[in-house]
């Protein structure tokens, strides 16, 4: 657990950093981070999304995600929440730019295979290069979310802490069910999702990533299908 105390506290400090240096700049110099981040997320979202082989899975279960997350509302609740817990120390409309900060900064943060692999390694293994490399990614990021985005960043590290500290420590109960191609789809997928919050921050959309979220909880349930689908017609 040690490595995901580290990249818990690299993005809590991160952020902190970041927040200081939001206090001293002017709107104009934020709203250009904002943009610049918007498109190296762009950058981001596109390599890992390229690489896609199986289309056909990545579209079922984000058809299946975007179902269930516009049924549930998942975007408006958070947003609701958000402003209803932020409303006595921030001014009105404050509190869905909060929640966008930590649903950004927690996908960007923890979607991708470093994650996951990371966190088997470390749960598995006692290896913890790759969350360590992982935690100076984070840093340096959370120094530049923060900057432009505000606290809502911070609750990523809790994020994390929950997110990878449950993976490290389930990790032997995990991995058999973390094939190659499982984690692959995760990925791609996440990485939809981050092209989609990167074209929100430059302004040229307003995808409810929220919404598209359980598309990653279909991902397992869509490749199990098509396994046995492929074998009934075999």
């Amino acid at each position: 657990m040690q490595a995901v105390i580290i990249n818990t506290l690299a993005i809590a400090i991160a952020s902190l950093i970041g927040l200081c240096l939001r206090r001293g700049l002017p709107k104009r110099i934020t709203d250009a981070v904002m943009q610049a981040l918007g498109l190296c997320t762009i950058l981001i979202g596109i390599q890992g999304a390229a690489g896609e082989k199986h289309i056909l899975i990545l579209i079922v279960s984000v058809v299946i995600g975007i179902l269930i997350g516009e049924w549930g509302d998942w975007d408006g609740h958070v947003n609701r929440w958000a402003e209803k817990v932020t409303s006595r120390y921030t001014k009105s409309g404050d509190g869905a730019g909060i929640a966008n900060a930590f649903i950004t900064s927690c996908l960007i943060m923890n979607v991708g295979a470093m994650v996951i692999v990371g966190s088997l390694a470390a749960g598995l293994a006692e290896d913890y290069t790759m969350l360590y490399t992982k935690s100076l990614l984070d840093f340096v990021s959370g120094i530049m979310l923060s900057a432009a985005m505000g606290i809502g960043v911070m609750g990523s590290a809790v994020f994390t802490l929950v997110f990878q500290g449950g993976i490290v420590l389930l990790a032997q109960y995990v991995a058999p069910f973390c094939s190659p191609l499982l984690i692959e789809e995760l990925s791609h997928t996440g990485s939809l999702l981050i092209l989609a919050i990167g074209l929100n921050m430059i302004g040229l959309t307003r995808f409810k990533v929220l919404n598209y979220v359980p598309a990653l909880v279909a991902i397992p349930f869509v490749l199990w299908i098509s396994q046995i689908i492929s074998q009934w017609l075999a």
